[in-house]
């Protein structure tokens, strides 16, 4: 049944500079944990133009509005989206000089851009293969990876030379890497309402060998720990990171890696990971969360946060 839509979507077709807007499109499958329902309105931005033309555009018609990327660190509600969910589909590489380059905010991190840096013996991005992000959800999240020596966590701050932005101000501008504010899993971006159009990276010249041995140690480390999204569809670490022992330690020692709900389960590699086993709700999932967040509490004292996003309505 289609779902009664008071939306202006005349005057927000007026203002898409040529995208096309699109009614009730299901949601899941733009997902990585392949769960939700679909958007009343949706409209996949292709350039900065349009971007920048539909977020201004809901936000002067008070439409409600999702800013989507590669869906990697979402659940999506059940029943959906009720608002315009504007998917960042913004493309282009350009290498501005020998170490830098400039990608569109929907460009994949992983598969195109790290890819296009590394064959021209450029490092600092290679460090994220095999990680689900678009560059705009990158800088959302400070995207990071702990190297398989465990020396350090590497976050994507660290390369980021400037953005061009559609500020929460409605105004199109330029920032700095400081401008972020960026943190473990955290950016300013959290607490203003700006969208990324695009970002500029300053990367270092090294050998194309090193850094594709690096990558091979890091997609091994990552497969031995992480599940294959082709198989187990999911969003990633669920919860926070918790200092000096790990969230999936703790939901682990509670008893809890391989507990089942429906057909949603916790993960039986990696406790902070949730997976679809297929036809997973994002009620089984919320249950889930719910059960390991209190178990925790109970159990052990610490408190569990999700860092996900959950877009829709939850009850």
């Amino acid at each position: 049944m289609k779902r009664q839509c008071s939306y202006p979507t005349s005057a927000l077709e007026d203002r898409l500079e040529g995208a096309t807007l699109e009614f009730e499109v299901p949601l899941a499958p733009l997902t990585t944990f392949l769960i939700g329902g679909p958007a009343d309105l949706f409209v996949r931005a292709l350039t900065a133009e349009q971007l920048a033309a539909a977020v201004s555009a809901a936000r002067e018609l008070g439409i409600p509005y999702f800013l989507l990327g590669r869906g990697a660190n979402i659940l999506v509600s059940d029943a959906g989206f009720r608002g315009l969910v504007v998917q960042s589909a913004v493309d282009g590489i350009r290498f501005l000089d020998p170490v830098r380059v400039e990608a569109g905010a929907g460009v994949h991190t992983f598969r195109d851009l790290i890819e296009a840096t590394v064959s021209r013996g450029l490092g600092g991005l290679h460090h994220y293969v095999g990680i689900p992000s678009t560059v705009g959800g990158a800088l959302w999240q400070n995207l990071h990876f702990l190297s398989p020596s465990r020396a350090r966590t590497v976050f994507i701050e660290e390369v980021v030379e400037s953005a061009s932005l559609l500020t929460e101000e409605g105004t199109l501008a330029t920032v700095g890497v400081e401008y972020f504010e960026f943190g473990y899993d955290e950016s300013v971006l959290h607490h203003r309402d700006d969208t990324v159009l695009t970002a500029t990276f300053r990367l270092e010249p090294a050998p194309e060998a090193e850094l594709r041995r690096v990558m091979r140690e890091n997609l091994a480390w990552r497969d031995d720990r992480h599940p294959d999204l082709s198989l187990y569809p999911c969003v990633g670490s669920v919860f926070r990171k918790v200092d000096g022992i790990g969230a999936g330690r703790l939901i682990d020692e509670c008893g809890l890696k391989g507990y089942v709900k429906g057909r949603a389960g916790i993960f039986h590699k990696h406790a902070n990971i949730i997976v679809n086993f297929g036809g997973a709700s994002a009620r089984e999932v919320c249950h889930l969360i719910e059960l390991a967040a209190a178990t925790v509490q109970r159990e052990t004292g610490y408190e569990l946060v999700p860092e996900i996003t959950f877009v829709g309505d939850f009850g």
